[in-house]
């Protein structure tokens, strides 16, 4: 029985509609070939030799038949072509051309034997043998990258090729980051493994899933890429939204390779939105790099090599009215210049112009060695270098303003190391051994720090509060240092060890089994208000120095280094699967995966917080483990038809800056103090009063508020005395979440070559983490039916689950069709209902309970995500054809209809803490009117077209060739300014008497276009 063969043209418009559904394999870096071989008569034939031939690079692999008719390859790089040759001493020989693996695939190959005749060698090619679009057992999707550089990718990045599949939703409403949420699913929930080394943000802290601030590897260097939704393998880890797995090229026996460049500037987009002027600033940026794969020893050892290069610019789009910024807020110029007069001319403290255009950069290197120690042994090294940064905003919702010093620079340094060695110890067992390593140094820093260092700013955070007397908006204007990069340093390393066996048994059972090891180890600072921050409630306010709130934080030692969280843990996991055809039509997986944490490291005891709770915050997950059994089928209904499904256990992706938050809030290692504890925050002093004493002061500086800290705070913290805001502590019967995925799908091919996909994915959501008030005890209910709360112990936040189950379902569609003159066109719909309990949008336990819409703050409800989004439907349509004899002109389009986030109908701010009497105290407009519903509300659709158009030129010698090229991001607004608008809202809550709650995103909504070239030899 033979299942798969090359990723044909209609394999990979499925691809890119619905998802082909692959047996791909998670942190899988090779593929396998297995198959049944049988003589004329159908019995089995034993004895005949198998060999597998890699084309490009010589590699060769054997196995002989056994006795049940069955043979297993494995280890075998990705893509291709190969050439399986087929010898029987008694029947005729057949070799089999054109194959080409997928990544992590298992490649079926069963073929019937001849009678011996006068032919020397009977020989197909892999197309003849079946559709590459049947055979699957779970949703996934698979993109061989030579395959789909037309897709119109202004990025650069893979995220521009995964949002063809409807399921997986890319939100480009956040500028670079592109975070990817799958299936209504946090992208905090996803993991992306390069040649089996985990490159996804293991920490937490960014939104892109990455742990640089771009991608970390070159786009020319991956050979193939597949986003997994609902595997049914057991060697499948770490995520319960999708895993997004890359394989990188290596080097053959020819050299090849190539150069690119593209440019991009402020000439290059819109000047105008729905009749609006858009005053963009100037800008522009490039990127160029190249590829290289040669032989170091023909047929042995091999190398590739990719580096990238980006140069560009941070833009920032807000404006004050009348600017004709892309995004204006409601702050008048006057009000500005007023708040800038008065810092620099009191507080001695020039914030800034208003920031438009700031330099980065971004350099990746790429170094892959494959070497072919003989026929039964491979060893594969890959390294990995990424070092990039932009400048970013923390404070950038419609109702804020920052000025040029409170922006910061994002920065990351990456290096990875993988070494994999695969080996064939018999016909029927073969084995994989990976070591990997990651080391992360992530920075944020704001552009007032100029030292670098943490605790190095100058100049504190100043708050203005300034309400528009026109419009009767309030807006809060930014400037100095922002106060979460005051002290804000990460480092941490990733160690990773899998050793995976594999065995056929001579009943065709295979068996698969290992042992795997990823150990984690990070070195976290994070003290906000090191310089302080101040609030003031007005321009007046600023002016006098009579702040409304003065918030300081810092190790006793005055050196935030001193309140690092240094913690790690390893995650073991142990695990067997058995695959097998019950039946001709019928394929089995069946498996069981165990999961355990291991750890020394545990919070320091808050004696404080042992005596009231009669438990000590310092538990950590040591010992804490995870069953997880699954089974996957696929059955085959005729030639053309087949149905798949499985249903399993999951878990993962949950982002280590919350279990980090334990380790660093816990009022031992850090303290904090408020201005209102010593009378300055209730208008009978002002911070320019005589007996104001400053302290804390860097050299140079004048003795100033913003500069210094009102000595009373600096003495009590440098005491011990004070709060750390609320403890932070692990629930002590914290279990590991789990998500139970159910999967059901078809798959048709018509007699025309239409390839129909359906699929129903449901997953059930059980001991989700939230994030609770340990200190609270409900006393009672209002009027209105809010309950009413007492703070009965120290006041505190704990990492728990939820005693509430999520049910989350998608069900998708897809259909392509390949045309002989060249065009090609897939389409895709997915709808999805996705619920959770807490979205979870922060890494600070404050933030992920606040920012969230409840009647009931302590409630465990089951509602709609943030991250659902509703329909989405796809399509995808490339045309191939030579204007220039022998040279090809391709147009690509690639267009998106979906509907917009959910959101919530809230209780404006200012009358939130009515509602609790401040207990607890909620800083958002987060409480629902009774009667509402947590995101009963619907967002505003979005549509646009995007656009590639590429032709290709002759090169300077035989056989290479080059491209020219332009990429429309957003085709649609170019055409109508009115068009291809996004609109959401801000953190998912809107003022119930809001009457416009969206606002235009100015950055997707714009267009914008990049040209270049590439030169392939």
């Amino acid at each position: 029985m033979f299942k798969k063969t090359k990723l044909n043209r209609i394999a990979i418009a499925v691809a890119m509609s619905v998802g082909m559904s692959t047996a791909a394999m998670a942190q899988e870096t090779s593929s396998s070939m297995e198959g049944s071989i049988t003589t004329p008569t159908g019995a089995p034939a034993a004895g005949t030799q198998i060999t597998v031939i890699h084309v490009p690079s010589g590699s060769t692999k054997t196995a002989t038949v056994n006795n049940s008719g069955s043979f297993s390859v494995s280890g075998l790089r990705v893509g291709g072509p190969y050439r399986v040759i087929v010898d029987s001493n008694e029947f005729q020989d057949t070799t089999v051309d054109e194959v080409f693996l997928s990544l992590g695939e298992t490649f079926n190959v069963g073929l019937q034997l001849e009678q011996a005749s006068n032919i020397e060698v009977i020989s197909v090619t892999a197309s003849q043998l079946s559709s590459a679009a049947l055979g699957q057992i779970g949703p996934s999707a698979t993109f061989d990258l030579a395959d789909l550089q037309k897709a119109p990718s202004i990025n650069r990045n893979i995220t521009d090729v995964i949002r063809m599949d409807p399921r997986v939703y890319v939100d480009e409403t956040r500028g670079d980051a592109n975070p990817v949420q799958c299936v209504g699913k946090s992208n905090r929930f996803n993991s992306l493994t390069v040649d089996g080394v985990k490159m996804n943000d293991s920490f937490g802290l960014g939104s892109s899933g990455y742990p640089t601030v771009r991608m970390p590897f070159s786009y020319d260097a991956i050979d193939q890429v597949s986003v997994e939704i609902a595997p049914f393998d057991v060697v499948y880890t770490g995520f319960t939204g999708c895993n997004i797995n890359a394989v990188t090229k290596s080097g053959t026996n020819e050299v090849h390779g190539g150069v690119f460049f593209d440019y991009g500037s402020d000439s290059f987009q819109g000047d105008s939105l729905e009749g609006d002027s858009i005053n963009s600033p100037e800008n522009s940026d490039k990127r160029y790099g190249f590829n290289v794969g040669f032989p170091i020893l023909q047929d042995k050892v091999f190398a590739f090599v990719s580096y990238e290069k980006y140069e560009g610019n941070s833009i920032f789009t807000r404006g004050t009215l009348g600017s004709g910024a892309i995004n204006e807020v409601e702050l008048r110029q006057e009000d500005l210049d007023e708040i800038i007069r008065i810092s620099n001319e009191l507080y001695q403290y020039d914030p800034g112009p208003v920031p438009t255009s700031l330099p980065e950069e971004d350099e990746k290197l790429l170094v892959k060695l494959d070497w072919n120690i003989n026929d039964e042994h491979r060893l594969s090294y890959t390294y990995t270098f990424n070092d990039g940064n932009f400048m970013n905003t923390s404070d950038g919702d419609s109702n804020e303003f920052e000025l040029l010093n409170h922006i910061y620079e994002v920065g990351s340094e990456l290096k990875s190391h993988q070494l994999s060695l695969y080996s064939d110890w018999s016909d029927n067992f073969s084995t994989e051994v990976r070591l990997s390593k990651l080391d992360v140094d992530n920075r944020q820093i704001s552009i007032e720090n100029a030292s670098g260092t943490v605790g190095g700013s100058n100049f504190g955070e100043v708050q203005v509060d300034v309400v528009n007397p026109d419009s009767g908006d309030e807006v809060t204007v930014y400037l100095g240092g922002d106060d979460s990069r005051q002290a804000n340093d990460l480092n941490y390393s990733v160690d990773g060890l899998i050793l995976r066996g594999k065995y056929l048994f001579d009943n065709d059972h295979t068996l698969t089994f290992g042992y795997e090891r990823e150990a984690l180890e990070v070195f976290n600072v994070f003290v906000q208000h090191t310089e302080t921050e101040l609030r003031f409630s007005s321009i007046a306010d600023f002016e006098a120095g009579t702040p409304n709130a003065i918030y300081y934080n810092n190790a006793p030692s005055g050196d935030p280094n001193d309140a690092a969280a240094e913690w790690d843990y390893a995650i073991h996991s142990v695990y067997a699967q058995d695959e097998f055809y019950p039946t001709d039509d019928l394929k089995l997986k069946v498996g069981l995966r165990y999961d355990w944490y291991t750890t020394d490291s545990r919070p320091l005891e808050n004696p404080d917080f042992t005596a009231d709770y009669g438990f000590s915050n310092g538990t950590n997950l040591d010992g804490e483990g995870l069953l997880q059994p699954r089974i996957g089928f696929n059955y085959t209904l005729d030639d053309n038809t087949d149905l798949r499904g499985g249903i399993g256990i999951f878990s993962g992706g949950n982002p280590n800056v919350w279990f980090s938050n334990n380790f660093s809030n816990n009022n031992v290692l850090q303290f904090g103090q408020r201005g209102r504890n010593f009378g300055y925050t209730d208008g009978s002093r002002s911070l320019f009063d005589d007996d104001v004493v400053y302290s804390g002061l860097e050299d140079g500086v004048p003795a100033g508020p913003g500069y210094g800290i009102p000595s009373e705070l600096y003495d009590a913290v440098a005491a011990g005395d004070g709060a750390n805001n609320e403890i932070n502590y692990f629930d002590p019967n914290f279990k590991i979440p789990s998500e139970t995925k159910l999967s059901l799908g078809a798959t048709h091919v018509t007699a025309d070559d239409y390839v129909l996909q359906a699929d129903l994915l449901v997953s059930v959501t059980k001991d989700q983490a939230i994030v609770l008030r340990g200190d609270l005890e409900q006393t009672g209910t209002n009027d209105e039916g809010y309950p009413i709360y007492d703070s009965v112990r120290l006041p505190s936040f704990v990492l728990t689950n939820s005693s509430e189950d999520s049910t989350s379902y998608t069900i998708s569609f897809g259909l392509m069709k390949s045309w002989d003159n060249g065009i090609n066109l897939t389409t895709g719909y997915a709808y999805n209902h996705a619920e959770d309990v807490q979205p979870m949008t922060s890494s600070v336990a404050f933030s992920n309970y606040q920012y969230r819409a409840f009647t009931d703050p302590q409630e465990q409800v089951s509602s709609l995500s943030d991250y659902n989004i509703e329909h989405r439907f796809t399509a995808a349509l490339t045309y191939d054809v030579e204007f220039l004899d022998g040279y090809d002109t391709t147009f690509s389009v690639f267009g998106l209809i979906q509907s917009g986030r959910p959101y919530s109908r809230t209780v404006p701010r200012g009358e939130v803490n009515g509602i609790y009497g401040f207990n607890p105290y909620l800083d958002s407009n987060n409480v629902l009117p009774m009667g509402n519903e947590r995101n009963g509300e619907n967002g505003s659709w979005w549509n646009k077209l995007d656009v590639r158009v590429s032709q290709q030129l002759p090169g300077f010698m035989a056989d290479h060739s080059s491209n020219v090229f332009f990429v429309i991001d957003n085709f649609t607004n170019l055409l109508n300014d009115d068009w291809g608008i996004a609109e959401r809202v801000s953190f998912n809550t809107v003022d119930f008497d809001d009457t416009t709650p969206e606002n235009r995103q100015g950055d997707a909504s714009l267009w914008q276009m990049r040209i270049g070239f590439n030169y392939n030899f």
